[in-house]
């Protein structure tokens, strides 16, 4: 499995954005995916997680009620939507897929603009 990130950029606080994440090539989707992010000096942490049927959700607790997680099991993506940005989310993303082992994107660049 491979996964390729998009979206990203640049926003302001208060903005929104929206990443997504595509697993290639096709094949069974029957597992856990989401997005992690890491800050410079600081460890990677998981900001949003759906489990392989899409009903399980996690997200950590500095991003609940502005951030959203979902699936397209069709398309194989899966999509953050960000809102209300704060400037501590800027980080880079990196989607995660719970294969054995783990997958991780190439990872994405959130920045802040003041």
């Amino acid at each position: 499995v491979q996964l390729v990130e998009s979206g990203g950029g640049l926003v302001q606080a208060g903005g929104s954005l929206n990443v997504s994440c595509v697993a290639s090539p096709d094949g069974s989707t029957v597992y856990d995916m989401g997005w992690y992010r890491q800050s410079p000096g600081k460890g990677r942490e998981a900001v949003a997680i759906s489990g392989w049927d899409g009903e399980r959700i996690i997200y950590l607790d500095s991003v609940k009620g502005r951030f959203t997680i979902s699936r397209d099991f069709t398309k194989k993506t899966v999509h953050l939507q960000m809102n209300s940005l704060k400037p501590e989310d800027a980080a880079t993303y990196y989607c995660y897929a719970a294969t054995a082992p783990s997958t991780w994107g190439q990872g994405i660049q959130v920045t802040g603009s003041s």
